[in-house]
């Protein structure tokens, strides 16, 4: 691990240290949709930056340009490879893009084929998004994360529109079915596509390093604890921000606005879906450290014979 991506880690590692309230307010941080537009011109101005000064995250965090440098880098550099991650699945990208689409996946429709483009849409990016943002300190090839994705998509795509299929064959027209049956699904099928997109982690193993960065080996039970937190994580998201819409649209339904207008559900409903994941993206981003903690005696007995250190870390992506 060296340049830029040792000095990431080291931040990372202090940031073991925060609270839930200071991580979240890290994220709304690197969240903010100008990190989209930066040029790579200051993106490399900001690496050069940490490699320069590599005890930054202990020394000089009062430093604004140290604090800008950190925000550019955490925001567009994958902690792992030292790459940069292309706009549309940096972090600050996520909302954006997915809002609509929750939005549009839970509309009320009348034929199935209505709800194939935003369920596919929905799902070719979060399964990108995964892929990308996970962990990649192990070995895989251009084409193995094409096949899995190809069939993490399809797969993502049929369970999602199963609900819609189930209530348009059957004429489920109960209340409880008609509402919380896709909200279910999305819960536990993004909860799912972590899982599936980014199997490779448990199944190959990850590094574990100790606290100087040092790499001791790679772990498949790290790995799983990476992606099992990250699944619970996205599970919050997109079902608080499915949940909470119905609701709000359900209650308003018997207002005798709505009975005047009835065209302002389908403003009210993306307005709500945006602004609950507004809050609920750096919500689910800060639920667990973006770098990861775990015991030692919890992992393989050559990595527990390769080191003296009580617990070693890992990234665990986003």
């Amino acid at each position: 691990m060296m340049g830029v991506t040792q000095a990431i880690y080291n931040f990372l590692v202090a940031a073991l240290k925060k609270s839930f309230v200071q991580r979240f307010l890290q994220w709304m941080e690197l969240l903010d949709p100008t990190n989209l537009v930066l040029s790579i011109e200051k993106i490399e101005k900001s690496r050069q930056l940490l490699l320069t000064n590599q005890d930054a995250s202990r020394h000089d965090v009062e430093d604004q340009r140290i604090q800008e440098a950190w925000k550019r880098s955490l925001s567009t550099v994958h902690p792992d490879s030292s790459k940069l991650i292309p706009v549309p699945f940096r972090p600050s990208a996520f909302l954006p893009f997915t809002a609509p689409m929750v939005f549009l996946s839970l509309l009320s429709v009348k034929n199935l084929k209505s709800m194939i483009l935003p369920q596919v849409s929905f799902y070719t990016y979060t399964t990108a998004f995964n892929i990308i943002n996970g962990n990649a300190s192990y070995n895989r090839q251009p084409y193995e994360s094409i096949l899995l994705g190809t069939g993490v998509i399809a797969s993502s795509t049929f369970f999602g529109l199963l609900p819609r299929f189930l209530q348009l064959r059957f004429s489920l027209n109960n209340i409880l079915t008609r509402k919380a049956l896709p909200v279910v699904f999305l819960t536990q099928v993004s909860a799912v596509n972590v899982i599936a997109s980014r199997s490779f982690e448990p199944s190959r193993g990850i590094e574990v390093m100790d606290k100087e960065g040092n790499v001791i080996g790679y772990s498949r039970k790290a790995g799983t604890k990476a992606v099992k937190d990250t699944a619970t994580s996205r599970a919050v998201l997109f079902g608080t921000s499915a949940f909470i819409p119905e609701v709000f649209s359900y209650f308003f339904k018997r207002t005798q606005f709505f009975q005047q207008y009835p065209w302002s559900l389908w403003t009210l409903k993306l307005s709500c879906t945006i602004l609950v994941m507004g809050l609920m993206v750096p919500v689910s981003f800060s639920i667990f450290p973006q770098t990861g903690r775990i015991q030692c005696s919890m992992l393989e007995k050559e990595i527990q014979s390769a080191t003296q250190e009580p617990e070693l870390f890992y990234n665990r992506g986003v």
